[in-house]
């Protein structure tokens, strides 16, 4: 963590240090040193981490770098509150200047001291940096040897451990990877085994390495683990012993002299006649793999390497091009893990009546990872069967068991190699996921502004920090430290999560780097310097915020007690002037205290689901504002001083609800100019009610994500206009204003909009926009129709039908035929249809080879329907039928489809692939 906050760190200094930034004056120089001695050791704190726990002076070395580093964060921020805030225009402008720069003398004096005093104890920091270096070396990792003996016991530490899992599900994942490397192929064939750390592709290798069908294919065999202390060198000759020992001879002595490149060649010309299998166990970076690749010789064609690693990417570039040579680790079943758990718990197949409870309880924090559950079955097979009790405390304090004290150290080792692994600006990142409850679903969207507004997401030229955090993500989510829990139809992800064994490491690492606090009805003992702050079901406490000056986030996540605007103004109170993110969703706020409008530095402000209805005009103070969030609250109108917050890059208004059905949404009112925000890539639910502001929406170049509400019939020309400068956007919503008014989006001016994925047309349609489609939204994957009343001879279905990425499509009292047709061809990626509320539809036909990839359908208020879809046996890949609110007749036909009728006939290959169907608000598994 101190490599990260000194990583972070350098990058601030180095913005204030720009010739751009002048505020500085005469702290420059210090700030400087301060600048150059944390970047001399920034090579050095990554090793130093890895180290830390075997050595306690080093330990405190460590602290002292990350602490100097957050007291500098400190002081800087504190530096551009005071200095950096802008002056009104005129003549008061400058009396303000006048009596700020007599009131800030004694301020700049004392921060002037605070940098000095940093800077002089960053002096002393080098000094010992320097008597570690020549200690301990700074080696590039992927080329050090110092970490050979620490990650030689966690390898062997983890293969060993997780020896007892073999038996226990391994049989299937033996014989599909054993399928992959005997397989036929023309060229030498890499198989790559990729998952998080503890999954067990090590012990799976082995057993298939071991096995005799596979051993008796090749002549040659050899094991290299890798890992993190990758040196080449050693890599070769590790590789000729063991070719050399299989055979019984001895090493030329020649070897001895041989330069890489000389060794390089040896190796190839040994294995150029031969067949060989080579596992290359624990790969850890692409370069290993590049360099590894040189040894083998590609002109046999029978040879094979196996490949186990922790990161994605190195899976699939290792695969010469071949994406079915990945094999990915899946967790234990339900059913693998309990049996694994009992095995190691209690020695049988047989759990104590009294414990399967508890037990079951704990196994399920394990998640089917078969380190944890041989991890934590040790430690409960120390405890006594009969006291419940004691299992209990463990379920309790699970984060204790893995937070140093022993009892689950190996597995701690195991899981941190990814995180000391991790580039500093990914291990802020990481740690910061630790604010959210366990099994919480962690919205990715949310995520990334957040780390943005907190400083964590470096900038890239030609990349939007939006762009720039995803990356970050996927790069968690390839190493295997991140879980994707959802994704959204058009293929964006939506939520994700940590693995509890892995959480309970990163909270347990987030409280020693004293990086996040936790609040809860059982812990609200703070330390000194709270930096980021979550509050878990915590009830109003008497304490005093006192140590909230450091204080960068706040998020909450429920409130015993519904938090109050009473509470948070005392809260606020506490000074903490460096907020940066402030997310109250779900509090019980009737209105934004005044201390809010202190915080010069706050970035994210989440206010959705409060009481609040007005936003005062002191949200103009607030000028480094990047997102807000009020959807759900009763805002309806915005202040003209809204305009102020130039850096602002999310609005989200209004919301979702019944105000004509429960699929409309209601907007808020933006004052005219919002067109200056030209920063802004997200904007939600605006009103449009009006020609000035559908033409502003045109200068908004950035948006990707725009929804429009109270659209008027004799605005849409406008509006098509304005699209036509959006061609960054990604999600479009539009309204029309009331009931009957028409959507008028058919015109001679036609948006291209190249990238859009999703779209969402609510009010009347004369027909279906010609610009929908065409070729201009050829990305489309996700279409909506509310209340369009289109008309049977639109030819709806025709004209949606070619849409090429199209993956799902929802009509809603948008149609009012008698029939609908799909036909021969069309909606070939169409994944979900969902068609309701179509009031006059009374028959539906599918013919062969249309919609060949749905796989969900549903039908809802579809009342004159009184028969099943005609032609529903094409759909072949049919998983899901849902019918709900339908005619009598149809549901009763629904609920027989197990008896010999016509309609059972008519569909009788869907009880094979549909996993089951809604009869109204009843869920039935299978059909049969």
């Amino acid at each position: 963590m101190a490599e990260s906050v000194a990583g972070l760190l350098i990058n601030q200094l180095s913005t204030l240090l720009s010739p751009e930034i002048t505020l500085l004056g005469g702290l420059k120089s210090d700030v400087q040193f301060i600048k150059d001695e944390l970047e001399s050791m920034k090579a050095f704190l990554r090793e130093a981490e890895a180290k830390e726990d075997n050595d306690s002076q080093l330990r405190a070395w460590l602290k002292q770098v990350r602490e100097v580093a957050y007291d500098t964060e400190d002081v800087l921020d504190d530096f551009t509150f005071r200095f950096a805030r802008g002056y009104k225009d005129g003549f008061y402008g400058k009396v303000g200047k006048i009596y700020n720069s007599i009131k800030n003398l004694k301020a700049r004096h004392q921060i002037s001291l605070e940098i000095k005093d940093i800077k002089a104890r960053v002096g002393q920091i080098s000094e010992r940096h320097r008597r570690y270096q020549s200690q301990y070396g700074t080696q590039e990792r992927g080329f050090s040897s110092s970490r050979h003996a620490d990650a030689d016991f966690d390898i062997r530490s983890q293969s060993l451990f997780i020896e007892e899992a073999q038996l226990v599900g391994i049989d299937k994942p033996k014989a599909e990877l054993i399928s992959k490397i005997l397989d036929d192929h023309s060229q030498l064939k890499v198989v790559s085994v990729v998952g998080m750390g503890g999954l067990g592709k090590t012990t799976l290798v082995k057993k298939v390495y071991d096995d005799a069908a596979v051993n008796k294919q090749f002549q040659s065999h050899a094991w290299i683990t890798v890992s993190q202390n990758f040196q080449f060198s050693d890599i070769i000759k590790n590789l000729i012993q063991q070719l050399y020992n299989e055979i019984r001879r001895p090493v030329p002595r020649r070897v001895e002299s041989m330069d890489d490149i000389m060794l390089s060649e040896f190796v190839r010309d040994f294995l150029r006649e031969r067949r060989y299998i080579l596992v290359l166990d624990d790969m850890w970076s692409i370069d290993a793999w590049e360099a590894i690749k040189c040894l083998l010789p590609d002109c046999n064609i029978t040879s094979r390497v196996v490949l186990t690693t922790r990161i994605a990417d190195i899976a699939s570039a290792s695969c010469l091009g071949s994406l079915d040579s990945v094999y990915k680790m899946e967790p234990l079943s339900d059913k693998e893990s309990w049996t694994l758990f009992c095995n190691r718990t209690f020695h049988s197949n047989d759990c104590p009546p009294n414990l399967e409870e508890v037990a079951k309880k704990i196994l399920k924090k394990c998640e089917g990872l078969p380190l944890a559950i041989v991890a934590i079955g040790g430690v409960l097979a120390l405890k006594d069967k009969e006291k419940t009790d004691e299992w209990e405390m463990i379920l309790h304090g699970f984060g204790g068991e893995a937070d140093g004290s022993g009892k689950l150290d190996r597995i701690k080792r195991v899981l941190l190699l990814s995180y000391n692994d991790l580039p500093h600006y990914l291990k802020s990142c990481l740690l910061y996921l630790s604010i959210y409850p366990e099994d919480y679903p962690i919205n990715v969207e949310y995520i990334l502004l957040k780390w943005i507004a907190l400083g964590f997401v470096e900038e890239k030229q030609g990349m939007t920090s939006t762009n720039v955090a995803m990356r970050y993500m996927k790069e968690l989510i390839n190493r295997s430290l991140i879980q994707v829990k959802s994704t959204l139809t058009d293929g964006r992800l939506d939520t994700c999560g940590l693995h509890d064994f892995l959480r309970e490491i990163i909270v347990s690492k987030s409280k020693e780097q004293d990086f996040t606090t936790v609040a809860t009805r059982y812990y609200t003992r703070w330390p000194k310097k709270v930096r980021h702050l979550a509050i878990h079901n915590f009830t109003d406490n008497p304490q005093e915020f006192s140590s909230l000056k450091c204080l960068r986030s706040v998020v909450i996540f429920g409130y015993e007690d519904p938090l109050t605007t009473t509470f948070l103004s005392k809260f606020l109170s506490g000074d903490p002037k460096l907020l940066k993110v402030l997310d109250l969703h779900g509090a019980e706020l009737d209105n934004i205290p005044k201390q809010v409008f202190k915080l010069f530095h706050l970035r994210y402000l989440n206010l959705s689901g409060t009481g609040v209805k007005i936003i005062p005009k002191s949200i103009g103070k607030l000028q480094n504002l990047e997102v807000i969030d009020l959807t759900g609250t009763n805002v309806t109108k915005l202040p003209v001083e809204i305009l102020k917050q130039r850096k602002l890059r999310s609005l989200w208004l209004g919301g979702w609800g019944d105000y004509s059905n429960e699929y409309a949404n209601w907007g808020c009112k933006c004052p005219f100019g919002i067109g200056k925000l030209i920063c802004l890539e997200n904007l939600t639910n605006i009103e449009a009610d009006c020609y000035k502001i559908v033409r502003e929406i045109g200068n908004l170049v950035q948006l990707r994500q725009l929804c429009i509400t109270k659209l008027r019939r004799q605005d849409g020309e406008e509006l098509l206009s304005s699209l036509l400068r959006l061609t960054n956007l990604r999600q479009l919503s539009i309204s029309c204003i009331k009931e009957d008014e028409i959507l008028d989006l058919q015109h001679s001016v036609s948006p291209k909009l190249e990238f859009l994925t999703r779209l969402r047309l609510n009010g009347r349609l004369e027909r279906v926009p010609q610009w929908v489609t065409s070729h201009s939204v050829q990305s489309l994957r996700m279409l909506r129709l509310d209340n369009s009343r289109l008309r049977e001879d639109e030819n709806v279905i025709g004209s949606l039908g070619h849409l090429p990425n199209l993956v799902s499509l929802t009509l809603y009292g948008a149609y009012e035929g008698e029939t609908l047709c799909f036909k021969v061809g069309g909606f070939q990626k169409l994944q979900r249809l969902e068609l309701m509320q179509l009031t006059r539809l009374k028959w539906m036909r599918v013919e062969e080879e249309s919609m060949p990839s749905l796989r969900y359908l549903q039908l809802i208020g579809c009342k004159l329907m009184q028969e099943l879809p005609s032609g529903i046996q094409n759909l072949t890949g049919l998983q899901f039928l849902g019918f709900l609110d339908m005619s009598n007749e149809l549901m009763h036909k629904v609920q027989n489809l197990d008896k010999q009728s016509v309609d059972y006939q008519t569909i009788s290959h869907i009880p094979e692939v549909c996993t089951g169907y809604w009869i109204n608000d009843r869920w039935e598994p299978k059909f049969l």
